[in-house]
């Protein structure tokens, strides 16, 4: 039965569109002004140095996501294939190359500005994949500037003070690179208000998606991929903080007045894998129809830091960006995830396989089924993508949700 009541949204969304717009506007007249750097940063990178040293940081994986959701992928991936990506590679990588290659980008049609700024500096961590490396270097040999990088130690169980130490000394190393290149000196003071800040950010960002706890549930998946925004292209600004205590305050109003994202739940879903982006709506209105919450998920997670203690900060640093999901192992991933389901209460697991991004994808090596067994829970894979819609089927995805939900019924019957 679909659900009777009427959708209340967020109304915050507002105040993050104006954000957002502000940002880009930012980025653009910075990559004009001669005075003004621009430093490039994967999402989950040292970018706190570059914000310390006076970079205005981009993050173009919302570039990629961007082109996702507005159904844009499909049109630019051919063009990077044709000068020898591989079509199963990144789809986020080929259709930001595609974009820029063919000369258009959503930004124009969003913010009124011809597309990403020109980076005088790019800085990558492996520590979600390679691909990064790579795309980066498209544009560094592209644009002329410099491609700088950390490698942290993959696949990690418990991390241990030896990978920590070893990743604080690629950091340095960064720094007295960056330093060297752009004629600079890093304040290390003002290093540590920047991490301050961006820990700040990351806590309010885990108060948030913590009020899906309830029941019902004050936010869903959908809106949680939304409104992470400032943590990853804010993150260490004043402006990421004030957007998310308005958030809070506001989530925690609806949590009191019981007013969930999905007002009349039965049914509490957990999603593990990347969001399929270009199918947010479609998905989001399926499971608000069969009364589903879709009320936690691995990917938003993914910036609710540990909190900074004011000592040091690149250890700080060196310790999050090693110890993100992604990064460890199958034992630490499964454990993490046990405890997700007993925190959020979840009824339900839903598997995303990314095709074109196997490591944000953990379906492939029997996780799924080990899950199921141990605790006897109803999980579907699905099969789909990030950006690249020729492996999402919609009509076989929305049966397989519809049957998955019947299989839940059963159990709470």
């Amino acid at each position: 039965m679909a659900t009777t009541i009427k959708r209340v949204e967020i109304e915050s969304r507002r105040e993050l569109s104006e954000l957002m717009r502000d940002q880009f506007l930012s980025l653009d007249a910075a990559a004009r002004d001669s005075q003004r750097k621009v430093a490039w940063c994967t999402s989950v990178g040292p970018c706190e140095i570059l914000s310390a040293m006076g970079f205005e940081v981009y993050f173009p994986e919302n570039h990629g996501a961007l082109l996702g959701a507005r159904r844009l992928s499909h049109e630019f991936i051919p063009r990077a294939v044709s000068i020898g990506y591989g079509a199963e590679s990144c789809s986020y990588m080929n259709s930001d190359i595609g974009s820029t290659l063919m000369g258009h980008s959503p930004l124009q049609d969003v913010f009124g500005i011809a597309g990403p700024p020109k980076p005088d500096l790019l800085v990558y961590s492996t520590n979600q994949c390679r691909e990064v490396q790579d795309w980066w270097s498209f544009y560094g040999q592209r644009d002329g500037a410099p491609v700088m990088g950390v490698c942290p130690p993959t696949h990690l169980g418990e991390v241990t003070p030896e990978q920590v130490a070893f990743v604080r000394g690629q950091l340095e190393q960064l720094i007295e690179r960056i330093e060297q290149q752009f004629s600079l000196k890093l304040d290390y003071d003002r290093l540590r208000e920047v991490v301050t800040l961006s820990s700040r950010a990351s806590t309010l960002w885990r108060q948030v998606l913590d009020t899906a706890t309830a029941h019902p549930a004050a936010l869903s998946f959908f809106d949680g991929v939304i409104h992470m925004a400032p943590v990853i292209l804010m993150r260490g600004t004043q402006k990421a903080i004030d957007y998310y205590e308005t958030l809070l305050n506001e989530l925690n109003r609806r949590v009191e007045k019981g007013t969930g994202a999905v007002p009349d739940e039965l049914h509490r879903i957990y999603w593990e894998g990347m969001p399929i982006w270009p199918k947010l709506r479609e998905l989001s209105e399926k499971f608000y129809d069969l009364r589903a919450i879709v009320a936690a998920s691995t990917y938003c997670n993914s910036w609710a830091f540990d909190e900074f203690d004011g000592d040091d900060p690149l250890e700080w640093m060196a310790r999050t960006s090693i110890e993100i999901f992604i990064n460890r192992d199958e034992p630490v991933k499964q454990r993490f995830l046990i405890e997700m389901f007993d925190k959020f209460a979840i009824d339900g697991v839903i598997f995303h396989n990314a095709r074109t991004c196997p490591n944000n994808t953990n379906s492939r090596f029997g996780m799924s089924e080990r899950l199921r067994e141990e605790l006897s829970i109803p999980v579907l894979v699905i099969d789909g993508d990030l950006s690249d819609v020729r492996f999402f089927s919609t009509a076989q995805t929305m049966t397989n949700i519809e049957a998955f939900i019947e299989q839940i019924e059963e159990l709470q019957r």
